[in-house]
């Protein structure tokens, strides 16, 4: 039920305005004074409020600019006797709806008040819309509607509007750079472009140039003077991908700048002075690397001010058919296809499969399928090889005896027991110590069962888009 705000000093019209409004089915509250009304705003919410213009102590329109510091959504329709062309305006320009004098007719009353009530709705929908649009761009390709994506999502959150520096941990293939951009996206740098270098793909010879820049002479082949990406990146961000990989020497370079904010390009003994946030990701244990004197300690603490960890996909894999859906639409556009969806036991198999690519495997997965399949539903047929383990297990809903029909047990048996075993396999990168420990048996007993069923390797790997990383 709408609710509507009738303030004016005549107790005449308050009471008809109440009585005619109330059975059309608003809910009124009426006040005589300013003050009275601001109250009313404290107390709970009020779409539209009808003001007498003239009133002792606080006029109409102060009484408005009051209300929109209380609510300011609230949509105010002015009422006076006095009725002047300044004061028309001076009503307008504080924010009123609509400015009727007095007399008035009753119905006139209703029709100003529905379109008030419309404009409010409409204002309402708008805001919603703007909303949630400002909520696709901040997060911009980063799928998800698990807690653990979420989680994610309120930190950036909470982070962007800082220049403190962030640290992103994450497996190969979850979204590192995507996470940078929505700390980069949401900060009050964005007007400047985010600046990323990959230091895991520069050479360590080229990475001071490209981090510093050069002057002319530096070395061979230094025909100009280049800045490097932290002179692009000043009053923005720049992101420092795979951190773990930068040589010591560089390392020390980089404290510099994250404790002073300057830095000299190399052959110059001119100090450049930069404004930069750093946001650095690695795939690597940093602690780990720190304790083995692979990385320097004082960095490591420079960099870890903010950590944001992202889970792999096998830790939310009920993230995995909103990521397949979205890449479905991705390379339906991109490479006119029309691919129509993942039928329910194909979408079985994607959400047991432990995905040691991540997202990035989902990805390249989606678009060779897309691109061979062209259209229809995704179904178990279409999936690689690879997963050949988990479509058996998708399939294998049990074995039913029916009339004129039998079953072998030991078949069956086997059937499920070659599955199990193939599954952990898979899982466990094929290490036979990690795949017994899965299926609880001892190692040796495993190892009998393997030679037994026939299993190798090339059963479920004849071919991959992303082949898992061995484990040994």
């Amino acid at each position: 039920m709408k609710h509507i705000l009738i303030v004016d000093d005549e107790p005449a019209i308050r009471s008809s305005l109440k009585r005619f409004l109330s059975e059309q089915g608003y809910a009124v509250t009426v006040s005589s004074s300013s003050e009275e009304a601001l109250k009313v705003l404290e107390e709970g919410p009020v779409h539209v409020s009808l003001v007498d213009l003239v009133m002792p102590k606080m006029d109409g329109i102060e009484l408005i600019h009051k209300m929109k510091e209380i609510q300011p959504e609230i949509v105010p329709i002015v009422i006076t006797g006095f009725g002047t062309i300044t004061s028309a305006i001076q009503a307008m320009k504080a924010g009123a709806f609509h400015y009727i004098t007095k007399p008035f007719e009753l119905d006139d009353i209703s029709l100003i008040i529905h379109a008030a009530l419309e404009h409010y709705t409409l204002r309402e929908e708008n805001f919603s819309l703007r909303s949630q649009l400002s909520t696709e761009s901040k997060y911009k390709n980063i799928i998800g509607k698990s807690d653990e994506i979420k989680a994610v999502f309120d930190l950036v959150d909470k982070v962007a509007g800082t220049d403190s520096t962030v640290l992103i941990l994450g497996e190969s293939g979850t979204g590192k750079e995507l996470v940078a951009r929505a700390v980069h996206n949401n900060s009050r740098r964005s007007d400047k472009p985010l600046v990323t270098v990959n230091c895991a793909a520069i050479p360590e010879g080229l990475l001071e140039s490209e981090l510093f820049g050069h002057v002319k002479g530096a070395y061979t082949g230094a025909v100009s003077t280049v800045p490097g990406r932290f002179d692009n990146a000043d009053k923005s961000t720049i992101f420092l991908d795979e951190i773990g990989d930068m040589s010591f020497k560089l390392q020390v370079k980089l404290l510099r700048v994250l404790q002073e904010q300057s830095f000299k390009p190399v052959g110059s003994a001119k100090t450049h002075q930069v404004n930069v946030r750093v946001v650095a990701a690695t795939n690597q244990d940093l602690e780990k690397a720190v304790k083995e004197k692979k990385f320097r300690e004082d960095l490591y603490y420079r960099l870890n001010v903010i950590p944001v960890h992202i889970p792999p996909l096998r830790e939310r894999k009920e993230d995995v058919i909103f990521l397949a859906e979205h890449f479905i639409e991705k390379f339906n556009n991109e490479n006119k296809c029309d691919i129509q969806g993942i039928d329910d036991t194909a979408l079985k198999v994607l959400t047991e499969y432990n995905w040691p690519g991540n997202v990035r495997e989902l990805e390249n997965m989606i678009e060779r399928i897309a691109v061979l399949k062209r259209s229809g539903k995704i179904e178990l047929a279409d999936l690689p090889a690879k997963l050949e383990a988990f479509k058996e297990s998708a399939t294998m809903t049990g074995k039913e005896l029916v009339a004129n029909d039998s079953v072998s047990f030991k078949k069956a048996v086997s059937d499920y027991e070659s599955t199990l075993i193939k599954q952990a396999l898979e899982r466990a990168g094929w290490n036979k110590n990690k795949a017994a420990n899965l299926l609880q048996l001892n190692r040796t007993t495993l190892v009998e069962k393997i030679k037994k069923l026939g299993l190798t390797k090339q059963v479920v790997s004849r071919w991959s888009l992303v082949r898992p990383p061995r484990i040994d």
